[in-house]
């Protein structure tokens, strides 16, 4: 009985361990006691991809999502792109109703705001860098971003 009781008690925590990772739009998360240990990881697309070529032959979105991968990966090293400072989820808008912050084609002032990323129920705004145009924004709306992504170019 007591190891049945364990093992329930490892399942809600994994549950909690995943919804945290939804939650917070990490891509894993660790806890351990002296006497415990657990991982949850979330699978990237890439991964899924190399690992099971035969699904995503047959699958529209996929393709899609490696190509978006391979684009943010080329804006990556460009001299006006505006990467995330933290992980989290991104925000095009202040509110569902409300018109996006800026849009492809925008002229914009050093300090404006673009985005914002919700981190830890705390949103933080992501201003631009420079004065320019928006020539590309990589993110959608309710996006889960990393450190480091690039979120759109200003030239």
């Amino acid at each position: 009985m007591a190891k049945n009781s364990k093992q329930t008690i490892e399942s809600d925590l994994i549950r909690e361990l995943a919804r945290l990772l939804d939650e917070t739009g990490l891509s894993e998360i660790e806890y351990g006691t002296d006497s415990l240990s657990i991982r949850v990881a979330k699978q990237t697309v890439a991964s899924t991809m190399s690992t099971t070529p035969a699904a995503a032959a047959g699958s529209i979105t996929a393709p899609t999502q490696d190509t978006a991968a391979a684009s943010e990966a080329s804006y990556a090293d460009h001299p006006g792109a505006v990467k995330s400072p933290m992980v989290g989820v991104v925000y095009t808008s202040p509110d569902p109703n409300s018109a996006p912050f800026v849009q492809i084609g925008d002229q914009i002032t050093e300090g404006q705001t673009l985005f914002l990323i919700e981190a830890m129920k705390v949103f933080n705004p992501i201003v631009a860098p420079k004065t320019g145009k928006v020539a590309r924004i990589l993110v959608d709306t309710e996006t889960p971003v990393e450190f480091g992504e690039p979120l759109a170019v200003i030239e």
